[in-house]
């Protein structure tokens, strides 16, 4: 059931709470997004240069997994890591040859593995860690609340995306 109601989550400190209700519900409604949408839907390519349903749920996964490690463990992904996820953050040509042949619920097991671990790691986690302050290589500053925000904006671009494509598709048929 999508809550339409945001409020700090029992569990977890007010403010990460709240992003936690954000996280959630933004995530609800992409799960609903999909619902019915086959294997061929999840492959399907609507222009030669374009990205499938599946690849965008991947990439989704995708940038949740990056700022759990970026935020929850001060570094970038690894060699074993990037193996994983890499044609799913890049998107693109080997996102296209990569990322097909598998079923819906392949796709909402990756989503769901990589919340659990936001979830289990939140929990753990202050409002004063929100706000700490770090730095990418270039030296511009960001905190982790914007880390966690580039999270949920991600995701309800590429929804989106998915809407856009489902009703190319549905115009197909």
């Amino acid at each position: 059931m999508i809550d339409f109601v945001i409020k700090a989550q029992k569990g977890y400190a007010d403010k990460i709470g709240e992003l936690v209700s954000m996280l959630e519900h933004a995530r609800a409604v992409t799960i609903w997004e999909l619902g019915g949408l086959s294997q061929e839907d999840l492959d399907h390519l609507s222009a030669r240069d374009s990205n499938s349903i599946g690849a965008l749920l991947l990439h989704i996964a995708s940038i949740e997994k990056v700022h759990q490690v970026i935020s929850f463990e001060k570094r970038d992904l690894n060699e074993d890591e990037l193996k994983k996820w890499g044609s799913a953050l890049e998107l693109g040509d080997k996102a296209r040859s990569d990322i097909k042949g598998q079923p819906l619920e392949y796709y909402l097991e990756e989503l769901a593995e990589v919340r659990r671990e936001t979830l289990k790691q939140l929990k753990t986690k202050d409002e004063a860690w929100l706000f700490e302050e770090n730095s990418w290589p270039n030296d511009v500053a960001y905190n982790n609340y914007y880390l966690w925000f580039h999270v949920l904006e991600d995701e309800i671009s590429h929804r989106g995306q998915i809407r856009m494509l489902k009703r190319k598709m549905k115009h197909r048929r």
